[in-house]
């Protein structure tokens, strides 16, 4: 299982998040949750959106290069130590986490993760043996 996240591909100089913002907000999509990386000359916008086919429609129709690629949300505990706790599961199956970030606002009681693994089927496995949440696209906020 696994939700849908738009990695845009942004030149680093002012405005550029903002332009995309915009569109986004203009065309009535929400983001859900946002990771910005960067490096001198260029950035990687990684959203999740309500409305994840036209936002990346919106944004190339712009001239803003973007990509669709699949990721896990997976609902985390609240208590101390909870992230640590299920990254400790993938350390065991040396599945590594290639990054993460956090949605703005937890659909539920609990804060909801993104990841991204080397190895998706092993991270599934992993979290259905330990009885740990994992959402789909059906279970994100929409608009």
């Amino acid at each position: 299982m696994s939700v849908k996240q738009l990695s845009v591909f942004l030149e680093n100089r002012p405005g550029r998040l903002e332009t995309v913002a915009q569109l986004l907000g203009d065309a009535n999509i929400s983001i859900l949750a946002l990771s910005v990386a960067d490096t001198k000359d260029f950035g990687i916008l990684r959203l999740l959106v309500d409305k994840t086919d036209l936002a990346g429609k919106v944004l190339c129709d712009n001239g803003i290069l973007c990509q669709n690629s699949n990721v896990t949300a997976v609902e985390i505990g609240s208590a101390p130590g909870s992230l640590a706790r299920v990254l400790a599961l993938f350390k065991e199956a040396n599945v590594n986490l290639e990054y993460m970030y956090t949605m703005a606002e937890p659909i539920g009681e609990h804060p909801i993760m993104i990841f991204r693994f080397d190895n998706h089927e092993a991270a599934l496995a992993i979290l259905a043996k330990n009885g740990i949440h994992v959402l789909s696209d059906d279970e994100l906020p929409k608009a």
